[in-house]
């Protein structure tokens, strides 16, 4: 098992388990290993600031791509999470106290990074009695502040038994408001065993219900053992909550002792879910085997606003819906 700097284990709750078996990574998935000096300066900066970054804690594939061009997921909260997914590399266990200056650490990097998109996301703070709604809140305001162009997407917790929680962030006013399902119904309990799938659902409709203007944004993770069929599912239920956009990518396992890997879907098989996705209303749609739900967040935004102009302009002019397969020149008529 991992140890932290500290010595302690960083799945304490996997420890006992025995090791699940591998798969080595199929072409499609290979990455390179991250050696440009952008990736080093935006590390620099991370670490001056004193923040945590879903990228590294995560142990996300994409991060020598991303940080190369300067995009860093703020991981907010502290790096040790109440819950013990087994998908997850962040450590589990009992977190701290928050940190009373990460909001304006935040905003600083952020200055310093030159982000025209952020994404703010955490570990579940189960421990707090708001779920660190509020702390979302303050680092939305202080970002604000220091860089009012910045648009901002938060990656939130599911607030399970916090009621209100999502009242106080979607009051700050973030562009999009991010919470992933990560998983189909029948896999909760041993993928996802401290969530509930329909309380996930319903904090997505309840954003949208409390602001019908605001970006909403899920994703899942295939290669876990789910069917095709539940994946469709997922998908309808996410629609019926007016959910906007939807990111697919393949689970990877991050040690022995996590979930294995069922199968490596096909690029073939994603773009097919892109397709499925379009056609049941989606705004946007991001579906690869490196999809993460802040890769390319950046684009990714820009594509879904111009999306929604153009079904707004479809309302207003009556005419037939402008065919979206995920390209600006398809939503631009």
């Amino acid at each position: 098992m991992t140890l932290e700097t500290d010595g302690r284990l960083r799945h304490p709750e996997k420890a006992h388990k025995p090791d699940n078996p591998t798969q080595p990574k199929p072409p499609w998935i290979r990455v390179k290993a991250p050696t440009s000096d952008t990736y080093h300066e935006t590390r620099k900066i991370v670490r001056e600031h004193n923040l945590k970054t879903v990228c590294e804690e995560a142990a996300c594939p994409n991060i020598g791509e991303c940080w190369s061009k300067k995009h860093a997921t703020m991981m907010i909260m502290g790096e040790v999470c109440t819950r013990a997914c087994t998908f997850c590399n962040v450590a589990t266990g009992k977190p701290g106290h928050l940190d009373p200056f990460e909001p304006t650490n935040v905003a600083r990097a952020v200055a310093r990074l030159g982000l025209a998109h952020v994404v703010i996301t955490s570990v579940d703070r189960d421990d707090l009695a708001d779920g660190g709604a509020e702390h979302f809140a303050a680092v939305i305001r202080a970002i604000r502040k220091t860089t009012p162009d910045t648009t901002i997407e938060v990656l939130t917790p599911d607030f399970l038994r916090k009621d209100g929680a999502e009242g106080t962030v979607v009051a700050a006013k973030p562009d999009v408001f991010n919470h992933n399902l990560e998983t189909v119904p029948r896999l909760y309990a041993e993928v996802r065993p401290g969530a509930r799938y329909f309380n996930s659902l319903r904090l997505l409709d309840q954003v949208k219900k409390l602001d019908p203007s605001m970006f909403t944004k899920s994703g899942i993770m295939v290669g876990l053992g789910e069917s095709g069929e539940e994946v469709l599912q997922v998908m309808d239920d996410l629609r019926a909550a007016d959910v906007d956009f939807l990111t697919i990518g393949q689970y990877l396992q991050p040690t022995p002792k996590h979930h294995v890997v069922d199968r490596f879907v096909t690029p073939d098989e994603f773009k097919r879910f892109e397709s499925m996705a379009y056609s049941k209303g989606f705004l946007t749609v991001s579906a690869s085997p490196l999809t993460r739900s802040s890769y390319h967040a950046g684009k990714d935004f820009a594509r879904l606003r111009v999306a929604r102009e153009a079904l707004l302009f479809d309302a207003r002019s009556n005419a037939q819906p402008a065919k979206r397969d995920g390209s600006l020149e398809s939503m631009v008529q």
